[in-house]
């Protein structure tokens, strides 16, 4: 038997559940899982992995994951610090936790370009680099 309404839809707010923030904490020095992070430092883990893995490489990873930087080895510096600061930005902002990413600040070194930078979190803000060859 069905029930007997009045036959008024009344339209249902839904509110999307926030994701947990805690993950394996990873010790890359010694290649070993270190129990589990959560927050800001969970956070600096995942900035450094968005960082070294090569967008569009692996097929364990979506295309939203990941950096493009193969294609800037060879490129003129001036190119490579305008496309660098703009493809971690566009990179690191796919994480729903990181709010935006500023304060570049390059050093060469030879070959070497490294690009500083500042990552404004949910939980506060956090200073990361990426080196690459050029």
């Amino acid at each position: 038997m069905l029930p007997k309404g009045t036959g008024i839809m009344v339209p249902v707010l839904l509110k999307e559940a926030e994701r947990p923030s805690r993950t394996f904490g990873l010790d890359l020095e010694n290649g070993r899982i270190r129990g589990t992070v959560d927050g800001l430092e969970a956070v600096r883990q995942a900035v450094y992995c968005i960082l070294n893995t090569e967008r569009y490489d692996f097929l364990i990873y979506s295309w939203n994951y990941g950096t493009e930087l193969k294609e800037l080895v060879g490129r003129t510096i001036p190119y490579v610090k305008t496309e660098l600061k703009r493809r971690i930005r566009e990179a690191l902002l796919q994480d729903e936790r990181i709010k935006s990413v500023d304060g570049f600040q390059f050093v060469l070194t030879g070959r070497s370009l490294a690009a500083q930078f500042t990552v404004h979190t949910t939980f506060g803000d956090l200073q990361s680099e990426k080196e690459m060859m050029i």
